[in-house]
């Protein structure tokens, strides 16, 4: 570990040097299935031949001019990404966080429209929206807040998937704008709402004129089957954040809008400078054609549909696991008890895993994942997780 680094990693004493499809090689030679796939970033997977190619054509014809100026590319993206979200405007940025602070920016803007002096916004408990100061405020998770104080002002928080917690506010509150919510909550401990969750939601944000903004950083380009999550309710977000899978590694982030919301920015209202460069938004437009062209959402959907219903045969009677949920490819097994052990574990193994929320195994691997990959992934994840409670309950 260099000690020249700022010490804001627990890192995995492992380093990769190469990868392909859902595996990667360590410095030593050693393969592992990764199912974490850079936190659900490289949907097809490392080193996808068409994202590698458009990437070195990308780099000797042009890298970055700036939004001063017209970026073909850029409009092409935000064109595609509109005709497949049922969107308007698209703001192009770096980072699921950036992302997020125009969001949190455009519904300021539309409560101030409306005469609204101090906008708030609806957040959710256990939701994760990024670690800048804003939207490490509308983050639900203390650990993440606590020594930044003072946080932002106008955000009130409610209970994941409680209609009547938002009600309540409704009658109590006269200045909220808007509710900011992840369709599946994924560094919450990939929750999954009522199917009604989404619906009821649109019907509260048209009842009382807030917006509606979705964060689909996580869960949006493929990851749940469909190219949006929110695509699995008869509902459109009035505002929506990207990024993620959005570049299979290389960083951009998106604001969507749609109706009043996509007439809110003006020019000087907000900016940035990298966002929605030329090589950027060309690699993205690259992804998406993947995405339609291999019947991505198709495959990720059966093999993610496989992929619970057999975690669920292997492990779902167990009095040690209190749930397995998801959609796509985006899983969670939740354990009775606090599970990191596992990381280091599947390391051994060859498996690379993820613990969030404490006690749930959050499953993301790369949409690509074969079907012999997904047979191999529960059977070893299984084994792991029989021996850890054998060793935790021996230890007892």
């Amino acid at each position: 570990m260099s000690h020249h680094l700022m010490n804001t990693y627990a890192r995995q004493p492992v380093a990769f040097t190469r990868g392909e499809g859902a595996t990667l090689w360590d410095s030593q030679g050693k393969s592992y299935l990764d199912t974490v796939a850079g936190i659900a970033v490289c949907n097809l997977g490392h080193c996808h031949p068409d994202i590698t190619a458009t990437i070195q054509q990308q780099a000797t014809e042009l890298l970055h001019t700036s939004n001063l100026f017209d970026i073909p590319a850029q409009q092409r993206l935000g064109a595609k990404l509109a005709q497949l979200a049922g969107m308007e405007r698209v703001f192009f940025c770096n980072s699921g966080a950036e992302a997020n602070e125009a969001a949190v920016k455009l519904a300021r803007l539309y409560g101030h429209q409306r005469g609204i002096d101090t906008p708030t916004i609806i957040v959710m408990e256990q939701s994760f929206h990024g670690r800048t100061m804003a939207t490490l405020t509308a983050t639900g998770n203390r650990k993440v807040q606590a020594g930044f104080e003072p946080l932002v002002h106008g955000f009130v928080r409610v209970p994941f998937n409680d209609i009547a917690a938002i009600e309540k506010v409704a009658a109590q509150l006269s200045d909220v704008v808007a509710i900011l919510v992840e369709p599946i909550q994924g560094e919450g401990g990939v929750q999954t709402p009522a199917d009604t969750y989404l619906p009821e939601l649109r019907r509260l944000c048209d009842q009382h004129q807030w917006l509606l903004m979705l964060d689909e950083i996580q869960t949006g380009i493929g990851r749940t089957g469909k190219m949006f999550a929110f695509q699995h309710s008869d509902i459109v977000p009035d505002v929506m954040s990207l990024a993620k899978g959005l570049g299979n590694g290389i960083p951009i982030g998106a604001c969507l809008a749609r109706g009043q919301a996509a007439e809110l920015f003006k020019p000087g209202h907000h900016g940035t400078t990298f966002g929605g460069n030329p090589f950027s938004t060309t690699i993205a437009g690259k992804v998406l054609e993947v995405i339609e062209r291999d019947a991505i959402l198709e495959h990720s959907a059966a093999v993610g549909a496989w992929l619970l219903t057999h975690l669920k045969l292997a492990l779902g009677d167990q009095p040690f696991v209190r749930d397995i949920r998801g959609k796509g490819m985006m899983l969670g097994i939740e354990l009775d008890r606090p599970c990191g052990q596992l990381v280091a574990a599947g390391l051994e193994r060859g498996l690379i895993l993820n613990i969030t929320a404490g006690s749930v195994i959050r499953l993301i691997p790369p949409l690509i994942l074969r079907q012999e990959e997904a047979e191999s992934l529960v059977t070893t994840l299984s084994q792991l997780i029989f021996n850890f409670i054998n060793d935790s309950s021996q230890s007892e």
